[in-house]
């Protein structure tokens, strides 16, 4: 799945990505926001990564930046994942990117995604409670608080940490019929 936005391209990843991806994602302050990724995150997490297969059901895309660059610039990632309880979205971006308002034009894009070329009825979503940007993100997008708090493994900290639990309504709401976005499978 392809997505284009005014300024990103979100794409999948590809084998060539693999060094991009570890030097976007290996900070501290990165992955100790994400359930799944290691740290220290080395560059053969980023090939592993780049290597798993994908349920037809899910999205998993690397975020290009296109802004005032010769060249896209790679800056996160964001994806679709199935779960027991419903679909999530999970995002991340490197630190010199945040607070541009890319995790919102991302997220959008995504959000039309699930809603348009999955066909999702609902989109569930969480952050740690110590990291409420992404909360405001997530609200940003239309997401509304469960009220319920969750333990989750954090796998670069070591532990279960609390995380605020999400979810977005996809049956109603929309402008119109058509994405505000260019996508293609």
């Amino acid at each position: 799945m392809f997505a284009r936005t005014p300024r990103l391209t979100l794409r999948p990843g590809w084998a060539e990505d693999a060094r991009p991806l570890a030097a976007a994602i290996a900070h501290e302050s990165v992955v100790t926001r994400l359930a799944r990724a290691p740290w220290p995150y080395e560059p053969h997490h980023a090939e592993e990564f780049l290597s798993l297969k994908r349920r037809a059901d899910e999205v998993s895309c690397l975020i290009l930046a296109h802004e005032g660059a010769a060249q896209p610039r790679l800056v996160g990632g964001i994806g679709l994942h199935a779960e027991e309880d419903g679909h999530e979205l999970g995002y991340w971006l490197t630190p010199d990117a945040w607070g541009r308002g890319y995790a919102s034009e991302a997220g959008k894009a995504m959000v039309d995604i699930a809603r348009y070329a999955l066909g999702l009825k609902r989109v569930n979503a969480w952050h740690w409670i110590d990291n409420p940007a992404s909360g405001r993100v997530l609200r940003k997008l239309g997401f509304r608080s469960t009220g319920r708090v969750a333990h989750r493994e954090c796998r670069a900290r070591r532990r279960q940490l609390p995380a605020t639990t999400y979810a977005l309504d996809l049956t109603g709401g929309a402008d119109d019929d058509r994405p505000a976005m260019c996508m293609a499978a």
